[in-house]
This record gives C-alpha cells, structure tokens and sequence, in this order.
C-alpha cells in the first residue's frame, strides 16, 4: 500500500512540473500575442483550461500525501503494538520459566537429600526412577521453552571470546555417566583453541548432538573432537549409531521426529536436533552431516576462531581441576523466597555437614547476619525476591553489615542474557535452576577455600 501510494505521489510530481512549464510557455505566448487580436483571445482560454488541469492535479497530490501520513501513522501504531507484544512475549516466558522450574529444583533437591539416606536395593531403584524422570522432565521444559524463546525472537546471541575448554570440560563430566550407564565409552578430545561465538548457546548446541548420539548408539562409543580449518574451529561429533538414510536427514531436523533409540528410557522427544538447528540459525552457522548407514554418524559445526586474552591469573582458572575440598562445618545463609525450594536446599547442606539457616527477604537475612556469632562462611541467594527485592543486592547489604566481603553466589531459575549480566557485573557466580548437588557442592567447596 505504501509502495504504490509513492509510486503514484512521484508521477503526480512529474506530470505537475511538466503543467507548470506548458502552463509557464503558454502564458508567455498569451502575453506577447495580446498584440494579436485573431490568437489571443483561444490561447488565453488554452491557459485557463491548463490552469484548471493543473489545479486539479495539486489537488490529487496533495490527497496522496495525505494518504501516505494516514499509512505512516498506520505503520507507527501497528509497530507498537507488535513492540508491546514482544515485551509481554518476553516477560510471559520469563514468568514461565521462573514458574516451572522452581518446584522442579525443589524436587531434586529433595531426592538428592533422599538418595544420601540408606535404603533398600527397591528403594534405591524407585528413586533413581524417579530421578530420571525428573531428569526427562527437565530436558523437554528446557527445550520447548528454548523453541518458544527463539520462536519469539527474544533469546538473542550474546557473542563473547572464551576457550573452548569452558564448554568440553564440563560436557565431559556431565555425559560420561550418561555413556556409562548405555555400556558406551564416551571420548571428548582436549582442544586449547578460543573461539567467538554465544557460549550459552554454543553449549546447548554440542550437548544436545552428544545427547542424541548417546541416544541412539547400540554398542561402541561417540567421539568429539576439534581441528582448525583456516579462521575457523570445526568440532565433531561422531557416533558408531546404525546411521542415518539420505531420504532422513532433512527430516530429523523436524520437530517430534524420533529414531530408533537403544531403550525405552533414552527414547527422547525428538526436540534435540530440531533445537540445535534454531540455535545453530540464530548464530548463523550451519550443521554438517556425514553418515553411513550401519557405520555411524557424525555431525559438525564450525565457529569462528577468537584471539586469546592477554595471560592473567583469572584466565588459568577457567579450565582447571575442579577444586575437591569438602564443607563440612561451613556455615550458610540461604536467601529463599519459596519455602519449599528452601527447606530441600536447607535439607541437602545439613546432610553434608553444613549448619544451614534461612532467609525469605533482605530484611530477615539482616536481622540473622546480625545475630549469628560467629558469623556465616557463604552465602546462597535466589536472584529474585518478593516485592522486587534482588539476590545480588541482598549479598552486597549482608556483606556491609558484616564488614566484610563473605563469599556468596546465586542461584536462580530465570536463564536469561540479562540476570547473568547482573550477576557478573556484581562478580558473583551463578547457577540455574534445577540445581545438580554436584554442581552446588564443588562451587560451594571452592568458595570456602
């Protein structure tokens, strides 16, 4: 509508000009044949009539440039009402995902708790049930929310320079188990290349391709590794799977499209692939796939290459051994605003030795800060809080009353660019809910050391 509106105002200019120069030359010829009384009197009439033409056509542009403004204001309002949709979009998944993921990490917190306790061979096998299925659940609420972030268009690439390690080492621990429990030996090659990309994202992408490979591998193994190719870091992602046929490999990019999985507990949702490839557009790179079938697969994607930081102390600690020290005896501040996720984290630190004590707001971790003698060795705080009241801030206001910096970090079950953000810019780490006792228990160790 726009488009033809300024086609037909730019001919009515045209046409315009050209009746103001005929309009112009015949006046001129009106005035020097007044002289002439056999001329004068039909050119005079020539002018009246063009004069008419040319009014009338003024009057038809000036209706387009009003037509145009009524278009542009029609543009103006229909932006902002798709702007405010993609703020209430933004905010409805943040809820969503706040909502659903906190009742879930104080499930597993609590079976965490439950699998410390002695039980019977029975006992044990219903809870490790349990914990799978918490497990599956986890993973489907992750990606459909990941689909439907991206689908919204507000998960956005966050592109930072990191070391590739950042993303191997910690898949590495996180999935060998996963390969063990399959009979399936999984290999993650050490690479020192940094590289320039989301690493969020970046990591979803390579876990989910490990996941689908353990998935669907009988017998054998699945190999990761990385090689340069020119200003870019291939990383590859190989399997001895029964292969994929060439009719199928579109396909398993689709949503809900599952293959033939090892065991009814490993079958999937069919959502892996199909995230990796939004994912994969999002920070525009492409998935390579090579496949035989009866020989296995191998799935690949490239990055481009990022030039290492200048050598600092903090640098070295990126990929280091995780620290092993225990925390036992430590004293913690939780700063919980839902019961429920609170009493299972003040279950599992107590379980480990840990004297635990709560808070729901700023208010009461002040008033306990005040009171303890001696005073807490850590800090666990929730990044959002009733009544607007934030996780980091309520750090920073313990730590000014103590008078002095106590190690605290945050756990939250918001996976948003922005709440990562705050918590680095204050330097604190954080964890995303649901929370893995491992995970907690080796951060915890390493701040009290």
């Amino acid at each position: 509508m726009i488009v033809e509106a300024s086609d037909e105002l730019e001919r009515l200019r045209v046409e315009n000009a050209k009746l103001n120069k005929i309009r112009t030359a015949l006046m001129s010829r009106v005035e020097r044949g007044m002289n002439q009384p056999t001329n004068a009197f039909g050119l005079f009439e020539l002018a009246i009539s063009l004069e008419k033409t040319v009014r009338s056509r003024a009057q038809e542009l000036q209706a387009a440039l009003r037509n145009v403004e009524c278009a542009n204001e029609e543009l103006k309002r229909a932006k902002a009402l798709a702007d405010q949709a993609n703020s209430f979009k933004s905010t409805f998944l943040a809820f969503v995902s706040h909502d659903l993921l906190q009742p879930l990490n104080a499930a597993k917190l609590s079976l965490s708790g439950l699998m410390e306790l002695e039980t019977s061979p029975e006992q044990t096998l219903l809870v490790k049930q349990v914990d799978l299925a918490l497990t599956s659940l986890e993973d489907l609420i992750r990606t459909l929310l990941d689909i439907a972030k991206l689908d919204a268009g507000v998960m956005r690439p966050e592109i930072s320079v990191f070391h590739i390690e950042t993303i191997l080492e910690p898949l590495r621990r996180e999935l060998e188990p996963v390969a063990l429990l399959r009979r399936l030996k999984l290999k993650v090659l050490e690479c020192h290349a940094y590289v320039r990309c989301d690493p969020l994202m970046l990591k979803r992408i390579v876990q989910n391709l490990v996941n689908n490979a353990v998935r669907y591998t009988h017998s054998g193994g699945v190999l990761v590794g990385c090689r340069k190719r020119g200003d870019r870091l291939r990383i590859d992602v190989m399997d001895t799977g029964p292969g994929i046929a060439a009719d199928r490999r579109e396909a398993i990019f689709e949503e809900f499209q599952r293959g033939a999985a090892g065991g009814a507990d490993y079958g999937g949702f069919g959502l892996g692939l199909a995230i990796v490839r939004r994912l994969a557009q999002a920070l525009d790179l492409t998935i390579d796939l090579r496949s035989r079938l009866g020989r296995g697969s191998t799935f690949a994607i490239s990055i481009p290459l990022g030039l290492p930081p200048a050598p600092t102390p903090e640098n070295g600690l990126l990929y280091a051994a995780p620290i092993s020290y225990g925390v036992s005896g430590a004293r913690i501040l939780i700063v919980e605003n839902d019961p429920p996720v609170a009493q299972a984290m003040k279950g599992l630190l107590e379980r480990w030795g840990c004297e635990a004590i709560w808070a729901a707001s700023r208010a009461e971790a002040l008033a306990a800060s005040d009171a303890q003698t001696p005073n807490f060795d850590l800090i666990i705080a929730d990044m959002h809080l009733d009544n607007g009241e934030r996780g980091v801030d309520v750090i920073g206001d313990v730590q000014s009353v103590l008078g002095f910096p106590i190690p605290g970090f945050i756990v939250t079950a918001d996976h948003s660019e922005a709440t990562a953000a705050v918590a680095a810019e204050r330097g604190y780490e954080l964890l995303r809910k649901p929370i893995k006792p491992a995970e907690l228990r080796s951060l915890m160790a390493y701040l009290l050391a």
